[in-house]
């Protein structure tokens, strides 16, 4: 018998590369090899499926930036933040979920909108909570206070990733260049 867990990875697959409006529920049961109606043995419906992987997914994003930082805390603020940045494009090859995240980020569900936003929006205050420490523990390498540096590195990523969604991993890297040259010396000590 085929587990909930199961159907959520083939249907994760769908969303990311399909997005919701062009993800079935057919589609999904037939690449795990069941009936449609045995989806609603585990789903209320194609919403239900949806936020279900949304929530595991965000779940899934803030525990990988929590690692990520952690295991790059020696570094420099400035080569953390970049790599950061620079890991996405590889995720974003590699990960249905940071597909799927991105596309849901920029491109929600018209109908799920509320609860999408409701969602991002706290994941989005938790990563700005994790960046806060960051930046606070570096705050000798910028000039600009914390909370400024942070909203402006997240509405760097925004821009990056914008461009990776739609435009792919050259134009992603050729946005990311310049943009960051700009953030860094907009932010940095004169020290550094």
């Amino acid at each position: 018998m085929m587990s909930s867990n199961e159907i959520k990875k083939y249907a994760l697959n769908h969303f990311a590369s399909s997005g919701y409006d062009g993800t079935s529920l057919s589609a999904i049961a037939s690449d795990v090899g069941i009936k449609k109606q045995s989806i609603y043995a585990h789903f209320a419906n194609k919403d239900d499926l949806f936020l279900k992987i949304m929530e595991e997914v965000l779940v899934q994003e803030t525990s990988y930036i929590k690692s990520f930082f952690s295991k790059n805390n020696t570094l420099a603020l400035e080569k953390k933040l970049f790599q950061f940045l620079q890991e996405y494009s590889k995720r974003y090859e590699s990960q249905a979920e940071t597909r799927f995240l991105l596309r849901i980020g920029f491109l929600p569900p018209t109908h799920l909108h509320q609860q999408v936003i409701a969602s991002l929006y706290k994941y989005y205050d938790e990563l700005e909570g994790i960046l806060i420490e960051i930046f606070t523990n570096h705050k000798d390498s910028i000039l600009t206070p914390v909370n400024e540096a942070v909203i402006a590195f997240i509405g760097l990523t925004d821009s990056v990733l914008v461009e990776l969604l739609y435009s792919g991993n050259d134009r992603f890297q050729r946005r990311l260049n310049a943009c960051w040259k700009v953030y860094w010396q907009g932010i940095r000590s004169k020290e550094e």
